[in-house]
């Protein structure tokens, strides 16, 4: 009993040493580090668990309003014209080659659909272990960047939702009418995922391109000048990654010409709030021997915690 009660005692000072409220500092020895790790670590694989498990049900019945996952997936090869595809004028179905190859397939469907509904839960696992060693500037930006990087991929998977039914009625025109197209289970699957992540990883692009201005690496002037050898390279690219059809290539690369653009004018901006920082700070006019006119005194802890309100504002992260 004594024992019992001692590592109850010992686990709820290891909890209480990660607190910010008990550890305002934010120090955590190597062994502590470990601990935590593992802990969130725990907690993402539960919650991809759940999602996974929700996705397999979700594969075979709809909720609600909404249709099944299997009819989610299978909608753009079911868009095929009835002629196109075999057998001939029947049921749209995938074909099955091996045993349990279906039952393998719901299951890879319904985890990268679990994945995606429960990232949120598995997103603060990663963001909670990371976030006590960031300033509260550093938070705001870092949940501002992976907002947006949310909704980017989320809008390049739908566009390549959208874009596969095309893709794949122009493919199966191939052959001069001496196939008959029935798409394995497999196959398909891994082709409809990977242009989900093709496309949505494509829209990470302009974000990427901000994130390098932010930090100095390259300016509005020099995009400007490489403006069409950049279009060129998104082209070739969408070439590349794309099926051999026209439409697919036309809408990422087009997507991607957006985007870049729209990333250019916002780099257009930060460059020129930089200029007129420097014009009022008189950076200009210094020498390249001279300081710079700025006065910088490191902070401490305490001065941290006292211009946070008495923290740094992830006391309750963890």
């Amino acid at each position: 009993m004594g024992d019992t009660s001692a590592q109850r005692e010992g686990r709820g000072g290891k909890r209480k040493a990660r607190s910010r409220r008990h550890n305002p500092d934010g120090t955590m020895s190597l062994v502590e580090h470990i601990y935590e790790f593992r802990r969130r670590l725990g907690y993402a694989l539960l919650a991809l668990i759940a999602g996974g498990i929700i996705g397999f049900i979700w594969f075979g019945n709809s909720i609600g309003p909404i249709p099944t996952l299997g009819d989610l997936v299978t909608e753009p090869y079911c868009a095929i014209p009835q002629e196109q595809r075999y057998p001939k004028g029947g049921e749209c179905q995938l074909l099955q080659t091996v045993p349990f190859e279906a039952f393998m397939i719901q299951m890879k469907v319904g985890l990268s659909a679990g994945a995606v509904l429960f990232s949120p839960l598995w997103l603060y696992q990663l963001w909670a272990f990371i976030a006590p060693g960031l300033y509260s500037k550093e938070r705001k930006y870092a949940m501002t960047f992976v907002g947006i990087a949310s909704l980017l991929f989320a809008g390049g998977a739908l566009l390549a939702y959208f874009m596969a039914p095309h893709a794949l009625e122009i493919l199966t025109t191939f052959g001069a009418g001496e196939f008959a197209t029935w798409f394995t289970g497999d196959k398909y699957i891994s082709f409809v995922l990977s242009l989900l992540l093709i496309f949505g990883v494509s829209f990470e692009l302009p974000l990427l391109i901000i994130m390098l201005n932010r930090v100095g690496v390259v300016r509005y002037e020099m995009l400007k000048r490489w403006r069409r050898g950049i279009i060129m390279i998104m082209f070739v690219f969408a070439a590349f990654v794309t099926p051999a059809d026209p439409f697919s290539m036309i809408g990422l690369a087009g997507a991607l010409c957006i985007l870049f653009e729209i990333s250019l004018q916002i780099t257009r901006f930060h460059d020129r709030k930089l200029e007129r920082q420097r014009g009022t700070e008189g950076w200009d006019e210094l020498d390249d021997d001279e300081p710079a006119p700025f006065e910088y005194t490191p902070s401490t802890v305490n001065d941290s915690d006292e211009s946070d309100g008495g923290r740094r504002g992830t006391d309750d992260i963890t």
